[in-house]
């Protein structure tokens, strides 16, 4: 009798224990997901790869609009202004930019001068008696990494940007200045500090260099720059 009763005991033990593997996955098919607390295998994670670059600050707007306007100077020959913004004599700098670093979208200019003085050596060739000028700061409204100060430079035989500075420099001095003498060879790429992407050989705008042993601009103009 208590023989009947053993068998029956462990027979009925032998059930529940592989039914509970049933239900747990332990020793057989699991018959439904699992949570992943309950889960003895390994969990993925995800996590975000790491930038390559910082990501930009952005750009600082000063609390008040700068002036329009400045005044003739020993310095800035002709003095300065800021053309009115729907004019071709505004659009016109913005559109080099465009065409020289590849920037794409609404630019939002932050200050601009014009302003005009002699070529940079000084030359008696008629044609180059007078250079148009502008400076520019401004930042693509839909890249902020795209921010930057420009130079812009118009002569009868052409126009084209020459200079460029980061954006959180002021005034004109080096060596936050770079021009880029033109190099056949060289092929685009980008620098710290300046926005799109740059061919030719980095110089000292101010200074000189890159074989070009003139300053970029000349004492009649580098005022126009000042307070910038």
């Amino acid at each position: 009798m208590r023989s009947n009763r053993t068998s029956t005991a462990i027979a009925l033990a032998l059930a529940l224990s592989l039914a509970l593997g049933a239900c747990t996955g332990d020793g057989g098919e699991s018959a439904g997901p699992t949570s992943p607390a309950a889960s003895s295998g390994p969990t993925a994670t995800v996590s975000a790869e790491p930038s390559a670059t910082p990501s930009p600050t952005p750009p600082a707007i000063p609390e008040q609009a700068p002036a329009t306007r400045g005044p003739v100077t020993l310095e800035c020959e002709n003095g300065w202004v800021t053309p009115p913004p729907t004019s071709p004599r505004f659009l016109q700098p913005l559109g080099i930019v465009r065409r020289t670093t590849g920037v794409r979208g609404p630019l939002e200019v932050v200050d601009m001068r014009y302003f005009t003085g002699p070529e940079s050596p000084p030359t008696d060739k008629g044609y180059l008696l007078v250079v148009e000028r502008w400076y520019v700061k401004l930042f693509a409204r839909d890249d902020i990494a795209f921010q930057g100060r420009f130079l812009i430079e118009a002569r009868r035989f052409g126009r084209g940007l020459v200079a460029v500075a980061p954006y959180d420099t002021t005034g004109y001095r080096s060596p936050d200045w770079t021009g880029f003498q033109f190099d056949a060879i060289e092929g685009s790429q980008t620098y710290a500090g300046l926005p799109g992407e740059w061919s030719g050989t980095p110089y000292d705008f101010v200074e000189g260099g890159a074989g070009l042993r003139i300053p970029g601009l000349p004492d009649e103009v580098t005022g126009c720059l000042e307070g910038t």
